[in-house]
């Protein structure tokens, strides 16, 4: 702005008295440049490079569930479940909002965090059963049989028994019914209780036990006699002779090396006693005794780890040999027949 004073000058008489008017402040182009200057700087300020005023970036559910899948398929499974997580929040009614859920789970599986797995499944199995709710989707029975695969990688197989048996109870379709039957089977199987294994086998529906190969299963099962066995009994007996329990198991070295150590420490002892040194006879002899029931005890427990082993091979045979491979996976849910057969 520009202020203008007046004075008066004094001149001679000879000349004209005339006002004459003198600007001080600031040049207009001068005031205008500066006010230019800082609505620039403003801009910069609040709008960097890249950003336009009014410029908003919007993701639709399509978008920010493929982002989460994208993710998931690249294993980064924190990041998966934060982007589901993400989803349901800002799209709490899109359908796949269930799917989102189970693969939280899932990601939390694959990452072996099996209780966060846990925790975010029973989100989608509390719905079973409850007033209120939509009938149970694929997605909520698969979530039941993840949640017990997860109790299962935790070792505790009751518990997922126990959350099999609650789905029977609580689901109205019978071939869910069906598939929480053979599961639990087998659960009984891997822990060697043939005839828990089999009673839940016969709750299958007549209709469905073709399909789930009970009639080879149980011919296979028949066969449980067969099941090479060593009698811990037996290999604690004949471990008086030191060696004879291991060898009795099919341990080999082991029976070596216990027959060349006791049998040592016994002629020391026995030589040192002879010798009249009854402080070096009673080290051996000290000694000797806790090899010697070493042995024993040792052999004992070689012969139940060869029934393990037995056991195992043969549950390992029946699985090759009968099992169906059922997917938990909502959209593959199903039976994958194997039918590669060991002679």
């Amino acid at each position: 702005m520009r202020y203008c004073h007046f004075k008066k000058i004094q001149f001679s008489q000879n000349r004209i008295r005339r006002p004459v008017r003198i600007i001080t402040g600031a040049p207009e182009s001068g005031c205008r440049g500066i006010r230019i200057l800082f609505y620039l700087l403003l801009t910069a300020l609040l709008f960097p490079p890249g950003v336009t005023p009014g410029e908003v970036l919007q993701i639709d559910a399509d978008q920010q569930i493929r982002f989460a899948e994208h993710y998931f398929s690249a294993g980064e499974y924190e990041k998966a479940v934060a982007e589901y997580e993400r989803f349901i929040h800002f799209f709490p009614d899109d359908a796949r909002v269930g799917q989102a859920m189970y693969q939280i789970g899932l990601a939390h599986f694959k990452a072996k965090k099996y209780q966060k797995a846990v925790d975010a499944l029973m989100t989608l199995t509390d719905r079973i059963g409850q007033p209120g709710h939509q009938p149970a989707s694929d997605t909520v029975y698969a979530a039941c049989y993840l949640i017990s695969a997860c109790y299962e990688k935790m070792g505790t197989p009751g518990q997922s028994i126990v959350n099999l048996r609650n789905l029977i109870v609580v689901t109205d379709d019978p071939q869910v019914r069906d598939e929480s039957h053979y599961r639990v089977g087998w659960i009984f199987l891997e822990a060697g209780e043939w005839e828990n294994a089999m009673s839940a086998f016969g709750q299958i529906r007549q209709e469905n036990q073709e399909k789930y190969r009970l009639k080879q299963l149980e011919a296979e099962l028949n066969r449980i006699g067969e099941i090479p066995r060593k009698s811990p009994e037996l290999a604690g007996a004949l471990s008086i002779i030191p060696g004879a329990g291991y060898l009795y198991c099919g341990r080999y070295y082991d029976a070596l090396t216990a027959l060349i150590l006791n049998g040592g420490l016994m002629i020391g002892a026995y030589k040192a006693f002879d010798n009249d040194n009854p402080a070096l006879g009673s080290l051996a002899a000290i000694v000797g005794i806790g090899f010697y029931s070493g042995s024993i005890y040792g052999s004992v427990s070689s012969a139940h780890k060869y029934n393990q082993d037995s056991t195992r091979r043969f549950i390992d045979r029946l699985k090759q040999n009968t099992r169906i491979h059922l997917s938990a996976a909502p959209e593959k849910r199903g039976f994958i027949l194997s039918f590669h057969y060991s002679f």
